[in-house]
């Protein structure tokens, strides 16, 4: 999938090489310049990024030093290995990394209050635009009018093959429980009671073995998810927050947290958001990253085709069919509409 200029410098590791014998490490956290990272045996340390020219991102493998002798305890980050991947979002002037080498995006909405269609479709073309599987996750199954309504505005997603799960959280029994929980000891669970352990269950397989994103709009209880997978989250926050000396503010960053290491499970939770700016994504490339519009652009008669007023357009004779049959739902098209003309402005 092609990507533009500017995704392709932000993504870029530096170019630079330093000494193989400098120690390998995971960052687990950021605040401005500093981070925490975690080397091979464990160990969590401070450390300050040199120069300015590319960020350190929680989920990045870098080479560190030790200080000299005599001059504290804070390392110095040398060198960003290669990434795999970065999920970031930019607006007009300023861009915001979330991780980076991920392998899924956990997107996190609310069936009440009812979750923006547009927040969830940027945020789904940001995750095509880079290769990183994204599954959403619809909570409050409980509150079943708005939990139907949610389901049924989710049904493009399903149709595009996204991974679309629904759960609730109230009077949830622990992870730990839904963890060791077999298919079997599933089965042995009050009616009443089985679909959420069903639901939380599948929720927590689809995580495991996985480094998992998670990312929602403010206001949707993101809070309550990492809390109920990892009941010692706060602890662990505030244990960052005091070694980076950053008060309350580190709670706006993004946050590493182990849910199995051994098996390479874990949870990187990061802010909630409002806005999410696509500006590092070109008009050209939008209609690829939107896989309902994508599968009809080889059938338009005009190669050139903006898919927006062109006679003999497959896309527009597709908008407003069943998305289940391969037509695009209205609302999809229309912020692919909105997307083609605000990515299309010059910018300066």
């Amino acid at each position: 999938m092609p990507h533009t200029p500017a995704a392709q410098k932000t993504t870029s590791p530096p170019a630079q090489q330093p000494p193989t014998a400098l120690p390998q490490a995971l960052v687990v956290a950021t605040h401005g310049r500093h981070c925490v990272i975690e080397t091979a045996d464990g160990t969590r340390r401070i450390c300050y990024q040199r120069g300015k020219k590319n960020t350190v991102l929680v989920g990045d493998r870098v080479q560190w030093a030790q200080p000299p002798a005599g001059q504290g305890e804070e390392g110095t980050i040398e060198n960003i290995l290669p990434r795999s991947n970065q999920f970031y979002r930019q607006d007009d002037i300023r861009t915001k990394a979330f991780a980076a080498n991920l392998d899924q995006i956990l997107i996190w909405l609310a069936a009440e209050p009812e979750f923006s269609h547009k927040l969830l479709g940027r945020a789904l073309i940001a995750a095509e635009a880079a290769h990183i599987t994204p599954i959403v996750v619809l909570n409050k199954s409980d509150l079943h009018e708005a939990h139907q309504r949610g389901w049924q505005r989710l049904a493009s997603c399903r149709a595009m093959h996204y991974p679309t799960l629904a759960v609730s959280l109230q009077s949830a029994p622990p992870a730990a429980e839904i963890a060791s929980a077999n298919a079997s000891a599933l089965g042995t669970i009050p009616p009443t009671e089985q679909q959420t352990h069903n639901d939380l269950h599948q929720l927590w397989q689809t995580l495991q073995g996985k480094k998992t994103l998670v990312l929602g709009p403010s206001g949707t209880g993101k809070s309550t998810l990492i809390n109920w997978l990892l009941p010692d989250a706060g602890a662990q926050t505030g244990e960052i927050s005091q070694a980076l000396n950053s008060g309350k503010h580190t709670t706006t960053n993004t946050l590493w947290y182990w849910l199995d290491k051994a098996s390479g499970t874990a949870i990187i939770d990061s802010p909630g958001f409002q806005e999410f700016g696509l500006h590092h994504i070109s008009p050209a490339q939008l209609a690829t990253l939107m896989p309902d519009i994508r599968a009809h652009t080889g059938d338009c008669r005009f190669y050139n085709c903006t898919h927006l007023h062109e006679p003999g357009c497959a896309i527009l004779a597709a908008v407003g069919q069943n998305p289940e049959q391969q037509g695009i739902d209205s609302l999809r098209h229309q912020l692919y509409a909105e997307l083609f003309a605000q990515l299309g402005q010059t910018r300066y």
